[in-house]
Formats: C-alpha cells, structure tokens, sequence
C-alpha cells in the first residue's frame, strides 16, 4: 500500500504512519502541504491529510484536481459546514478529533472501499447516461425514417439495426450519424 501523508506536522503524520505498521507492503511518504503534482508523481493509494484544522486551499485544490484515489482527512477541530465542502471537494472519510494509530488502518480500509463504490456507482451513472442519450437518438433516427421513407416503427428499427450490423458500429453510433447527414441535407449549422 503506498499512502501519502500530508500534514505540516511531523509527529502527527508520524501517528498515521504507526498506524499503518504490519501492514505488507507499505510505503508511506510525508509532506508538509498539498501539491498536486507530488501527488501524481508518488501515486499513492490513498492521501491522507491530517491538520489542526482544515484549510480552505487545500480544499480548493482537492476540488479542482483529478480525483482519481481516495482522501482521508483527520482534523483536530472542524467549523460547521468543512465536513460537507470536504465531502465535496472529494474526500472519501472526514475523521475530527480521532486521530489515534489503533484507528488509521480500519478508517483508511472503509475510505477506500466507499471510494472504490463510489467510483463504479459514477462510472454506472455515466453509463446509464449514454445509454439513455443513445436511446434518445435511435429515437430520433427511427422517426426521421419513418417520415421520409414511410416505414413503420418496426422497419425504421431492422434498418438502422441491418446499417449497424453492416458498418460494424453500435445503433446508436450509426443513428448519430443519420441525422448529423440529415442535418447537413437540410442545411442545418451552414
């Protein structure tokens, strides 16, 4: 496991680090902020990022960067509302006041298994999307077959299933590409 510990105090990244001792095998790294492109150098399996308190910039900067691993924040206090703009900003576990070595590894475990749920329930999510802009086309396409080749819901489908098949593309990829030509026959966007 490899785990970057941010936190400009060194005894308390050291608290992260003994938590993690037995486990096979880890490389932890230290530093004292967040920088982005030391992140992505090291790539680590998860950040943690321990502090007094949290800071509004490096929050700006977990929201603005790719987000492609879990965050772990231990925070000895929290005013109302970082929790949530943590949670926002991307953080997968917001720990205040509980930093304590017997209590790194389960917090980290459970950190980046909801990561890792979260990440596919995005990926399902962005799927789905397509899948439904794709059905929205085939839609579109059957119903602009049918009103200029007089065809019948039926038919509109086999023809545009028999392109597919014929050009080695999806429905939907070939129903995209029927009405963009028709849009240019029509003179739309010239």
């Amino acid at each position: 496991m490899r785990v970057l510990v941010i936190d400009p105090d060194a005894a308390r990244a050291a608290l992260v680090a003994q938590g993690l001792e037995g486990v096979q095998p880890l490389e932890v790294r230290h530093a004292a902020v967040y920088i982005e492109a030391e992140v992505v150098a090291f790539a680590p399996d998860v950040v943690v990022i321990a502090a007094e308190s949290p800071d509004r910039d490096t929050l700006d900067s977990l929201r603005e960067s790719s987000q492609g691993r879990p965050v772990v924040m231990f925070v000895d206090r929290s005013e109302p509302g970082l929790a949530e703009q943590a949670v926002r900003a991307g953080v997968a576990a917001y720990v205040v006041d509980g930093l304590a070595p017997g209590r790194v590894r389960p917090i980290l475990d459970v950190a980046m298994s909801r990561f890792a749920l979260t990440q596919q329930l995005r990926g399902d999510l962005a799927k789905a999307k397509a899948d439904l802009e794709a059905r929205k086309t085939v839609e579109r396409a059957k119903g602009l077959l049918m009103k200029e080749r007089g065809l019948d819901e039926d038919g509109a489908y086999r023809l545009l299933r028999k392109l597919a098949m014929d050009r080695g593309k999806s429905i939907g990829a070939v129903a995209a590409d029927l009405l963009a030509f028709a849009g240019v026959l029509r003179g739309d966007g010239a």
